[in-house]
């Protein structure tokens, strides 16, 4: 059918024309016209060859680089106008087309051109296989490759290329072995396919294969040496080579100095007959690497000359040791800026906690690239600021920036913070769109995403498609369990991890230890805790000590946890005082709860938690002058409570509530329905747990105190919001208090809701008049 594109065009022009004609006239044109007689077609024929040949090579070929240059110039529309104007085309004015096509990113027209090409040549097919692979289509790529009529070296190192730059090593091979030319450019591209894909073995097997490599070919050899730390080779190909130029010297010198062996660099580095800016650059970045930052500096003040990688090289000293000042001097000094100066200064300061500078440097940027907006998307999401970072991945989306795994896993870790399930669900759907959701690195942020929001099966359903799990895989997962008081299943994926082969590490440790000290798992949790030294060589630190104290001080074991304490290797810190603190408050041991807390104020006198939380043990225990006194020393101290605030999202909206919150434009509703609730309540057996109050007011001031508090406005709004049969997800910026854990569990058992509640310490599932925690918070 292709062959009739003109005839169906002719056909169809012809149409048009005669519906508009009278018809008449039709029938007046069918009679008069006449079957023209083989002399005329012949007459006509020859005058049509004549004007053809009229036309020499020489100005085809004026025609052919008007388009060629057109194409260089990105103006493809043109090109096709000079295309379309000609008289008679050859084989490279196509050729020419296809060829800038394919440079001005318009793959598809390439292709259509290709497809009406009455005579195709062979640098035809080699220019549209180049483009097939160029597009990573290398299914459509080999179709064409086995269609090729006929083939040349450059066919043959074009497929070969394109599998080495999609990782596919074995059918690159199969390639070059079915090859019946070589040149050059087939062993190069085979060798560097062995060493970018880290089979460096078979790499060296290939170079001994043959003898008379180009000075590149061992230079990207021993590339490879130096990458896999492996200087002993790399020394050993060095000395061997029969010729050496800038590269092999400079590839040499950075393997030595970015493996810390600075003085061999420098020695090298002197011994090089030719020392440019690169070489520079080399022994700059190694100083740099490896800390010695003075070092690096008096090279880099010697360089006779410097580019923009040299600069950056210092810069980015600085900014590791958080010498940001120094780095702000020598950027603004910079006579060279690009864009990596500025994303390497934005990072520095969005990892310094100085995101307000990170923000005006980045306002500033003349051009930015993904990069730069991956670095502040992750400033603001690490700066506990998840809205703006959010707000930052859409901005960056309209204005067109490709959306890389960077930006997308900086963004999910916002949604996570906020809990902004639906908005990850959203970002989880993008990346599966652009096919980026493969690999740990996105899919460990997706799975700790889904672990933050509550949506616990979803984790695991994502945790199940990572392929590759690496440890990070593993810790989340038991982690996230661990969070949700999901001991048990817990205890299972560790169990999993250690039967696939993965070693636990100390952060496998915390999330193991967390899970038994959420769910009361007391003997298991003692016996991972002493054999984890035996059986992993894992030294215990304050973290795995802090909850093995949590752990003994929730079973009530205080004195066992005051011994652990006491046998520590190290001084204990503010949170492991803390976790004794806890536990007392849980089982009303006012004198132990006392020691912890004066600990804890001498460590950390501004942490206003642990005021609470010892002011939580005196009213409990009627001592209303203590918790005065609290009051009075958080006010003199300028100690002030971090205000309790609860959210959830409905349709893709954040609402955030505090106590006795007045602004909610449904408060109304919210409160009206809190009423009916709390009558329900109390007929299902519902007490107000009023000694948490920490005011010395009559019991009825108490319960209208407790009443309105942030997680049961944010729950009632759910409720009204939330279509039955979805489950209500509420996070809370503290931990939850007694009487509002009591009251969500009386409300979900009336109103038969499943309500998950993210509190800072742990998530609570609440459902059927009980809670995952089974009390034990």
């Amino acid at each position: 059918m292709r062959g009739n594109y003109s005839f169906r065009q002719l056909s169809s022009t012809c149409y048009r024309s005669l519906q508009n004609e009278p018809i008449n006239n039709k029938l007046q044109n069918a009679t008069k016209t006449s079957t023209p007689s083989k002399k005329t077609l012949t007459q006509k024929r020859s005058e049509t060859k004549n004007k053809k040949s009229a036309i020499s090579d020489s100005e085809i070929v004026k025609w052919n680089m008007s388009i060629t240059t057109h194409m260089r110039n990105g103006q493809w529309e043109s090109a096709l106008q000079v295309f379309n104007s000609m008289p008679r085309r050859s084989s490279v004015s196509y050729n020419a087309m296809i060829s800038g096509y394919l440079s001005n990113d318009k793959f598809g027209l390439a292709r259509d051109m290709f497809e009406k090409m009455p005579d195709r040549d062979l640098v035809s097919w080699n220019v549209m296989l180049s483009g097939y692979v160029r597009n990573r289509n290398l299914g459509a790529a080999r179709v064409l490759f086995d269609q090729m009529p006929e083939r040349d070296v450059v066919s043959w190192n074009a497929m070969l290329s394109g599998y080495a730059q999609n990782g596919y090593v074995d059918e690159a091979r199969k390639i070059f072995d079915r090859m019946p030319d070589k040149n050059e450019i087939s062993w190069n591209g085979l060798l560097s396919t062995y060493v970018q894909n880290g089979r460096i073995e078979e790499a060296c097997r290939l170079f001994e294969s043959k003898e008379d490599w180009e000075v590149v070919s061992w230079n990207c050899l021993m590339g490879g040496y130096v990458k896999r730390k492996r200087l002993v080779d790399a020394r050993r190909l060095f000395d061997q080579m029969p010729m050496r130029d800038e590269i092999s010297w400079n590839t040499i010198v950075t393997g030595y100095a970015q493996n810390g062996e600075l003085s061999e660099a420098r020695r090298l580095f002197e011994e090089s007959p030719s020392q440019d800016v690169f070489t520079w650059t080399a022994l700059v970045s190694g100083y740099v690497q490896n800390g010695m930052l003075d070092e690096a500096r008096r090279v880099f003040d010697e360089m006779p000359e410097k580019n923009e990688v040299s600069w950056n090289a210092m810069i980015a000293g600085y900014v590791q040791c958080k010498r940001m000042d120094t780095a702000r001097d020598l950027f603004e000094a910079m006579p060279c800026r690009n864009i990596s100066s500025w994303n390497t200064m934005i990072t520095g300061y969005a990892q310094s906690g100085d995101i307000s500078q990170a923000r005006n440097l980045f306002d500033r940027m003349s051009q930015r690239d993904s990069i730069s907006w991956a670095a502040i998307i992750a400033g603001y999401a690490q700066s506990g600021h998840g809205e703006e970072a959010l707000h930052l991945f859409v901005k960056m989306k309209r204005n067109g920036e490709r959306l890389n795994r960077s930006a997308f896993t900086c963004s999910l870790s916002a949604c996570a913070d906020i809990a902004a399930l639906e908005l990850g669900k959203q970002l989880h759907g993008r990346l599966v769109k652009a096919g980026l959701e493969t690999g740990c690195y996105v899919g460990n942020a997706l799975l700790a995403m889904y672990c933050k929001c509550g949506s616990i099966d979803e984790a695991y359903d994502i945790f199940e498609e990572i392929s590759e799990k690496d440890v990070v895989s593993w810790n989340t997962m038991i982690a996230g369990y661990a969070r949700h008081g999901f001991g048990k299943e817990a205890m299972t994926v560790f169990e999993s991890m250690k039967t696939v082969g993965i070693k636990p590490d100390d952060v496998t440790m915390v999330g193991v230890l967390s899970a038994c000290s959420h769910t009361g798992l007391l003997d298991k949790g003692t016996e991972y805790f002493y054999s984890m030294n035996c059986n992993y060589g894992i030294t215990a630190n304050s973290k795995h000590y802090t909850c093995m104290i949590d752990l003994l001080g929730r079973a009530g074991r205080l004195d066992e946890a005051q011994n652990l304490m006491r046998n520590m290797p190290f001084e204990p810190d503010a949170a492991t005082w803390g976790a004794l603190l806890g536990a007392s408050r849980i089982h009303g041991n006012t004198e132990l709860g006392e020691k912890a807390a004066k600990i804890i104020f001498e460590m950390e006198p501004d942490n206003s938690g642990m005021y609470v939380l010892l002011s939580n043990l005196y009213a409990a225990s009627g001592r209303w002058g203590d918790v005065s006194r609290m009051r009075l020393k958080m006010r003199d101290n300028g100690v002030k409570k971090v205000p309790g605030y609860s959210w959830l999202e409905v349709e893709n909206m954040v609402h955030t509530f505090s106590v006795g919150d007045s602004f909610h434009p449904e408060k109304g509703r919210i409160y009206a329905f809190l009423e009916e609730l709390d009558l329900k309540m109390k007929l299902d057996g519902y007490v107000s747990s009023t000694k948490l109050v920490l005011h010395d007011v009559e019991e009825e001031e108490k319960e209208h105190m407790l009443k309105y508090h942030s997680e049961k406005l944010a729950v009632a709004f759910g409720i009204l919001s939330i279509p039955a049969g979805r489950p209500i997800r509420v996070m809370k910026n503290l931990r939850v208090c007694e009487d509002c854990h009591n009251a969500i569990k009386h409300i979900c058992k009336i109103e038969g809701r499943l309500i998950i509640l993210r509190d800072s310490h742990r998530f609570h599932h609440f459902s059927g008049g009980s809670c995952s925690c089974g009390d034990y918070w």
